[in-house]
C-alpha cells in the first residue's frame, strides 16, 4: 500500500501528516506527487511517517518496492493471467484489486494503459459494459506507439516498416486508442 493509499485509509490530509510527523509538509508532497521516492528517504523520515499512520516501516516502503518487469513481460504475464482465470474472473480481479489506478498513480503508464485495453476488450468481447472507474484514464494516449518485440524484430530483420503497417492495421481497438499495437492476447503457451 503506498502512503497516498494510507493517507486516503486513515484519512489524514498531508497537512496534518506533516504536523503529527514532524516531516516537513513540502517533502510529504514530493512523496505523495512521486516527486521523490519514499524508498529513498532517510530513516527517520521513514520511522516518523511509520509511527504517524501507524504502520510498520516495511509497511510503508512496501508499496515502492515493486519490480518493474520488462514491458513484454508484463503483457505476457497479463495475458496468461486471463488465460488461466477466465475473461470474467480476470476483470473482476483487476476491477476489485485497482491495480489500473495503482499503476497510474505510480506512473507505470504503458503498463496501466495495457491492463485497461485488456479490461475494456475483455469486456466487450463478453458483452459487458465498460467499468467508468477509469474514463479519466481513458483520455491518455502514449506517446509513442508500443510494437510488439516480434514486429520490432521482423522490421529490423526485413528492413522495413510493413510489418509495423501490417500490425496496425490487425491491432485490437481498445489497445490502439492507447497507441500500444497488440493483435494476440488469446494465444499463449
Amino acid at each position: 500500500m503506498n502512503i497516498n493509499e494510507l493517507l486516503l485509509q486513515k484519512n489524514i490530509t498531508k497537512y496534518k501528516l506533516s504536523k503529527i510527523s514532524g516531516v516537513s509538509f513540502t517533502t510529504i508532497s514530493e512523496i505523495t506527487t512521486n516527486k521523490s521516492k519514499i524508498i529513498n528517504c532517510a530513516a527517520g523520515t521513514l520511522y516518523r511517517l511509520a509511527k504517524a499512520l501507524n504502520v510498520s516501516m516495511e509497511d510503508l516502503l512496501a508499496g515502492s518496492m515493486e519490480y518493474r518487469h520488462s514491458f513484454e513481460n508484463f503483457k505476457s504475464n497479463v495475458c496468461h493471467s486471463v488465460k488461466n482465470m477466465g475473461d470474467i474472473k480476470f476483470i473482476i480481479s483487476m476491477l476489485d484489486s485497482n491495480k489500473i489506478r495503482e499503476l497510474y498513480l505510480n506512473r507505470w503508464y504503458p503498463e496501466c494503459l495495457y491492463l485497461l485495453a485488456m479490461v475494456d476488450y475483455l469486456s466487450r468481447e463478453n458483452g459487458l459494459p465498460v467499468c467508468v472507474d477509469y474514463n479519466d484514464i481513458r483520455s491518455a494516449r502514449l506517446k509513442k506507439t508500443i510494437y510488439p518485440s516480434g514486429i520490432l524484430a521482423m522490421c529490423a530483420a526485413l528492413g522495413s516498416n510493413a510489418p509495423k503497417k501490417e500490425s496496425r492495421n490487425e491491432a485490437i481497438p481498445e489497445f490502439l486508442q492507447f497507441n500500444i499495437v497488440e493483435s494476440e492476447v488469446r494465444n499463449v503457451c
